[in-house]
């Protein structure tokens, strides 16, 4: 969080204690000084399921194009550090 630029944008998704358990501490004082906006957001809105279904029926996302992510995810964990990147590119 704390690497955002001045009047930066955090976005936080996910369940930190959601179960019950430890919440998130955050930085107020500098979140205050350095006008950051936070936005939560539950994993994906309940609609994006069916949508992502339809794009995928309608041929616009080829599920083979993904055969390799779980590679793309060793490789990126592997080679990561500030401006790299991993790009999953459909054939």
């Amino acid at each position: 969080m704390m690497t955002v630029r001045p009047c930066g944008r955090v976005v936080l998704t996910g369940g930190v204690g959601m179960l019950g358990g430890a919440g998130l501490d955050l930085p107020y004082p500098w979140i205050m000084r350095n006008c950051i906006t936070i936005r939560g957001q539950w994993m994906y809105p309940p609609e994006a399921t069916t949508l992502m279904v339809g794009l995928i029926r309608g041929g616009l996302v080829k599920l083979e194009d993904l055969d390799q992510a779980n590679q793309a995810v060793a490789h990126a964990a592997a080679h990561s550090g500030p401006f790299k990147m991993t790009v999953i590119q459909p054939g």
